[in-house]
């Protein structure tokens, strides 16, 4: 729901950060105005959709114009509260905790992650990519001490609901969850999942199918 009380569909809202980046990109290119026809080339999307999806937020544009980058980055940058700061934590030290820790584009929309936690006594006190591991004993009075927002949960299956049990407690808003689980956090803290499994298989579907329709 937008700030008019105007209910926005779950496609519409996944397909901002698209337009967020391919926006970013063409300010870098120093284009300063573009159209939705031009801006649907990128997206892979009609020029109908583009201006549908932005018309749930004001429009934007201006006819026989088009749509001023510098201005529709910076609007579609506030829908998604990239204009702001978020403090994160990590939980899981491992490999794909690493590799997420290590993300360089993270602070450039906001997202800060200021701590790792772990159970393993050989990683607490290290660092992952300039990070400090942390005792999981510890994070419940972190996550209140430091007002964190986010938390990123890639640990193993068999740990996970034990940890989203004790983020229940707490005054997180969001978790960002790889961990291969689903589970229903309680009302006022949103979870967003992503299951590496499912999507390379969503690709291995793709491939099959392209395939069986013969490439032209």
């Amino acid at each position: 729901m937008n700030k008019s009380g105007k209910n926005i569909s779950q496609a519409i809202i996944k397909r901002l950060p698209r337009y967020y980046r391919f926006l970013g990109e063409l300010k870098a290119e120093g284009v300063e105005r573009i159209s939705s026809g031009e801006l649907s080339g990128m997206m892979n999307a009609t020029a109908s959709q583009i201006r549908q999806d932005l018309n749930n937020f004001g429009g934007f544009g201006q006819q026989g114009y088009g749509y001023n980058v510098d201005y529709l980055y910076e609007e579609i940058g506030k829908i998604l509260h990239i204009n702001t700061s978020h403090k994160m934590v990590m939980i899981g030290a491992g490999n794909l905790g690493s590799a997420i820790c290590g993300y360089k584009s993270f602070p450039r929309y906001g997202f800060n992650i200021i701590a790792v936690f772990d159970i393993d006594p050989k990683k607490i006190g290290t660092y992952v990519h300039g990070i400090q591991v942390h005792s999981m004993d510890e994070l419940e009075d972190f996550l209140e001490e430091h007002g964190v927002e986010i938390v990123i949960v890639a640990i193993p299956t068999d740990n996970a609901a034990g940890v989203m049990k004790r983020l229940e407690k707490t005054h997180i808003k969001g978790v960002w969850n790889f961990a291969h689980i689903d589970y229903d956090m309680p009302e006022g803290i949103v979870m967003e999942s992503v299951h590496l499994s499912e999507s390379l298989m969503i690709l291995n579907y793709k491939i099959a199918n392209a395939e069986g329709a013969g490439r032209k």
